[in-house]
């Protein structure tokens, strides 16, 4: 085998179909383009999406929801989560590092702690944002909450 006895695969490569060759090329007199009208001239072009003046898609399906430009997205943490990186970590205080450390958040994400589960021990929170319920049951368990 070389160069010059090299070929594709059998079916690989097909030729493409030459429009506007005379009338035995079975693709010639209007060349595929129906008789008169717009889309039988050159430089037509028709809107994407159009449909031939039906309501087009965009328009019938209904707009659903709303989201600001300005929202801000967070990360939710739940209570329970925490209880068992602070079991198995033996932790006293968990901040940002912490949660991200152990893949609960990256390095832009806003953090919230949730308030599912309960908190047994004693901890120390750091983070971007509480809820009401997480914010009452850590400090009923005797811990501390600071916001970043």
């Amino acid at each position: 085998m070389n160069l010059s006895n090299l070929k594709p695969a059998t079916g690989s490569v097909k030729n493409s179909k030459r429009i506007g060759r005379g009338t035995g090329s079975g693709r010639g007199g209007t060349s595929t383009r129906g008789h008169k009208g717009a889309g039988s001239r050159s430089g037509h072009k028709t809107k994407i999406g159009f449909e031939g003046g039906q309501m087009p898609l965009q328009r019938r399906v209904p707009k659903v929801g709303f989201k600001p430009i300005n929202r801000t997205e967070y990360v939710g943490v739940n209570l329970d989560v925490l209880q068992s990186l602070a079991d198995k970590f033996s932790l006293t205080t968990i901040d940002f590092a912490a949660l991200q450390e152990h893949g609960l958040a990256s390095k832009n994400d806003l953090v919230k702690i949730l308030g599912r589960g309960e908190v047994k021990a004693k901890l120390d929170i750091t983070a971007h944002a509480f809820s009401a319920t997480a914010q009452k049951a850590i400090e009923a368990a005797g811990g501390s909450i600071v916001k970043l």
